[in-house]
């Protein structure tokens, strides 16, 4: 297993980068996190997670161990695959990643391209407890606000009010009284709508 590749930078695009090793150049695929976080100087440092299948053997590089670690607790996660969790990483820093799964927070990690309701809660279910565990969080209130959130939409929804529109009105109602019930919620967005 490869822990790291450190030398020099030969190129650098926002999703890889070849890293010249004693005269070996090693095609490294990055995340846009990754991509913003590598410095100028000609000589780098990634953290490497090797991925290894029938027909490649493909690297992925990380600034930071951190961001290595949440990549392979993706990867974990049945119908999540190298290029969504590195899709993920690319969307979202990882933190805001750590802070919506351990939140329960569907909707962060579902207005990321490619992945639906379905995989967005799967990777919720399969991680939050990995999450809150490992990164010593603990499990936020806002939880609730979010399935009192969910809840209010949904019920939007089957009163046959557009979805963008009833979304944009609740996320204001949940900014600005965190604390309503979700018959509050439903009655502030009708009033709104």
């Amino acid at each position: 297993m490869i822990a790291h590749l450190q030398g020099k930078l030969v190129e650098k695009l926002p999703t890889e980068v070849v890293i010249e090793c004693n005269g070996v150049g090693y095609q490294v695929n990055i995340s846009l996190h990754t991509f913003s976080l590598l410095p100028d100087s000609e000589n780098i440092k990634l953290y490497i997670f090797l991925q290894v299948k029938e027909d490649a053997h493909t690297l992925f590089g990380f600034v930071e161990k951190a961001e290595r670690e949440l990549f392979k607790m993706l990867l974990s996660v049945s119908g999540v695959g190298a290029s969504i969790a590195r899709t993920m990483l690319s969307s979202l820093d990882p933190k805001q990643i750590i802070n919506a799964i351990g939140t329960g927070d569907v909707a962060t990690i579902q207005s990321i391209k490619g992945i639906g309701a379905k995989t967005a809660q799967r990777v919720i279910l399969d991680l939050k407890d990995k999450v809150l565990k490992l990164y010593d969080l603990e499990e936020v209130s806002v939880a609730g606000y979010n399935t009192n959130k969910d809840e209010a939409l949904s019920a939007l929804e089957v009163l046959g009010f557009n979805k963008k529109l009833a979304e944009k009105a609740v996320e204001r109602i949940v900014k600005e009284t965190p604390e309503a019930n979700v018959e509050t919620i439903i009655k502030q967005a009708l009033k709104n709508l």
